[in-house]
């Protein structure tokens, strides 16, 4: 993993203050149908190359963010708060 983070509150910090926890995709709407639900919560790409993803700053400022990390050489190349990304909320 990153050594370092560039959290949007915090400032640069140690990957060892967040918690990842996984791709960050779009929510199937309510009454979307079981199939939707089951590829949303269960079927994962294994991407190689950059990456969005939801990690949690769990020893800084607690907000959620969404991390654009490459897979391959685990270079961060943008990190936002959730609130601020359009399109993308847990």
């Amino acid at each position: 993993m990153a050594s370092i983070v560039p959290c949007p509150h915090c400032g640069s910090r140690p990957r060892e203050e967040f918690t990842v926890k996984g791709a960050a995709l779009p929510r199937p709407a309510p009454e979307a149908g079981k199939d939707a639900w089951l590829a949303y919560v269960y079927l994962r790409d294994n991407p190689r190359g950059s990456h969005r993803e939801y990690w949690h700053h769990t020893s800084g400022c607690r907000r959620w963010l969404v991390v654009t990390r490459d897979t391959a050489t685990h270079e961060i190349t943008a990190c936002s708060d959730v609130a601020d990304t359009s399109g993308v909320k847990p």
